[in-house]
């Protein structure tokens, strides 16, 4: 069986690696084209391009998929299968058509919930208990095609989203050989969607991560874990952006108070959202429209990432994070 396999980011090479590592014929990988990254804006290689030409294996990285080169490039490989896996653009019936098995789509949900770009971000930052992998046959929608095959994984309570992402993706790839075991021995079904049952995750923007402190202590935990890695969770304090990197939720704030917090214990319940209850090196306690938050991780503009440790004392009990840089405590 020839295929072609279509991915840009690291999520997809586990899949492609198993690919490799199983014996099968991938007689191409498509990848988006080299972009310009970092502060000298130096062209960088997607990681899936890395790995396939330390394979050996022909790379093509078209700036469209729709154009008559392409669809001729393909047709000339006469693949049997494609797979994508977090290739990034909506693939042309034509192109589709093209395989005598269609293509295989490694999705990093449970579909139909959170068709679109970012669907691991978005099961985080909606506070979902369990995410997975759907193996579909894709046609032209969004993430519309059949269901193929589903794996569940939890999503725990203080994951990432990029250790998610990197948990998924080694789920995906188990999925995907399953999938293919299926296909080969003719035992696959499709099971089509319930579009009903759908929903969405939009490419992120880097306004997603602006916190409002006004949420509840869930809400903001899950926020910050949901742009992490990017783009970031952030706030204001004093005029000056700061992003929060790691929280933790506070359950009992009588017990919080009474032990690690009580010399530094401040008026919390009268204050507004966003105030700073407490400072200690264990971490910044901070008042939330519906329960509190503790801040653990911080990193001021153009430094560092911080723990708490090394930056409480840069923070006063009873001053408020902000929503706006314009605004000062």
């Amino acid at each position: 069986m020839k295929i072609i396999f279509m991915g840009t980011p690291e999520f997809s090479i586990p899949s492609l690696k198993m690919l490799v590592e199983e014996g099968y014929e991938v007689i191409a990988v498509v990848t988006q084209p080299d972009k310009p990254k970092g502060r000298g804006k130096k062209l960088s290689s997607p990681p899936v391009k890395e790995y396939a030409l330390e394979k050996g294996i022909l790379v093509l990285q078209p700036e469209k998929v729709k154009t008559p080169e392409f669809m001729n490039q393909i047709r000339s490989l006469n693949p049997d299968l494609l797979i994508t896996a977090a290739y990034g653009k909506i693939l042309p019936a034509e192109l589709l058509d093209i395989p005598k098995y269609g293509c295989i789509n490694v999705h990093a949900s449970l579909l139909p919930k959170y068709r679109g770009a970012a669907p691991i971000n978005w099961a985080i930052i909606n506070g979902e208990s369990k995410t997975g992998i759907t193996t579909m046959q894709t046609d032209i929608g969004m993430d519309t095609g059949d269901i193929l095959l589903k794996s569940e994984i939890e999503i725990t309570d203080d994951i990432t989203a990029g250790e998610l992402e990197e948990k998924l993706a080694e789920l995906g790839a188990e999925t995907l050989k399953k999938t293919l075991q299926k296909l080969k021995d003719g035992s696959l079904q499709r099971i089509p969607q319930q579009h009903s049952e759908a929903s969405y995750a939009p490419m992120l923007k880097k306004e997603i991560g602006l916190i409002n402190w006004g949420k509840t202590s869930s809400e903001i935990h899950n926020l910050v874990r949901g742009v992490n890695p990017w783009p970031g969770a952030y706030t204001f304090y004093k005029g000056k952006r700061i992003k929060i990197w790691k929280t933790k939720k506070i359950e009992n704030l009588s017990a919080c108070i009474s032990g690690q917090f009580h010399e530094h214990s401040y008026d919390v319940e009268s204050k507004l959202p966003g105030t700073i209850c407490s400072t200690t090196k264990d971490g910044i306690l901070v008042k939330c429209g519906e329960g509190y938050i503790l801040l653990l991780e911080l990193q001021f503009d153009g430094g560092k990432k911080l723990s708490t440790s090394e930056c409480w004392h840069n923070f006063a009990i009873g001053e408020v994070f902000y929503n706006d840089e314009n605004i000062s405590g």
